[in-house]
């Protein structure tokens, strides 16, 4: 039986593996994607459940969405800084391979969407009830928010499941065994705590627009 001899590693090898298995790269990018979308699961939920009880809980609706603006920045600087690496032709990134053609198609339409909601929320909070152009407004953060639920419902269906996978790969790092990943997830979390930071700001400065409705 014939047997194929053994390849001697070169050094473009090892190059090859610190890539593949670094704690940065496309996996710890997928790693704080994956860390922000949770949050923005949790955000948004808070958010879902102070809809139906708008005419109380007005002023909370108003105060999560301005909070979700950091988190939203956030994923969408990470899902675009893969998407530029990839289509600059950064190798881990050609490696690791674009999301389904699928996904691809709705990225952008979460983007659009997600953008529209936060930006009519927050100019019907500056523009005050009443006027052509409140009702305009009105009635584009409606229509852009049935858009976005169908959208992010796709989204959230599809990316999900990588969730516990990814964010414990993360907490189950330890600091003797696994030094380089316990640096970049302290990078991943700082990312995250500064994002939500910006958010708290924006909203604790802006919820007093919501008065006028109230």
């Amino acid at each position: 039986m014939n047997r194929r001899p053994l390849r001697r590693r070169t050094p473009s090898d090892a190059a090859h593996d610190r890539h593949t298995s670094a704690p940065g790269g496309p996996e710890g990018n997928e790693r704080l994607t994956a860390a922000t979308g949770a949050v923005l699961l949790v955000l948004f939920a808070v958010e879902g459940v102070t809809i139906p009880l708008l005419g109380q809980l007005l002023t909370l609706h108003f105060f999560v969405g301005l909070l979700l603006i950091g988190p939203v920045c956030l994923k969408i600087g990470s899902t675009g800084y893969r998407f530029y690496r990839y289509y600059t032709g950064s190798s881990p990134y050609r490696r690791k391979g674009p999301p389904a053609p699928l996904l691809r198609v709705l990225g952008p339409l979460v983007v659009i969407t997600s953008v529209t909601v936060l930006g009519t929320g927050v100019a019907l909070g500056l523009l005050g009830p009443g006027g052509s152009a409140s009702d305009s407004v009105l009635m584009l953060h409606r229509a852009s928010f049935l858009a976005w639920l169908a959208v992010m419902t796709v989204h959230v269906l599809a990316y999900v499941w990588r969730l516990p996978r990814l964010i414990g790969a993360d907490l189950r790092a330890r600091p003797g065994r696994d030094g380089e990943v316990i640096a970049s997830r302290a990078g991943r979390g700082s990312l995250l705590v500064v994002a939500l930071g910006a958010g708290l700001v924006v909203a604790l400065a802006g919820v007093q627009t919501v008065s006028g409705w109230n």
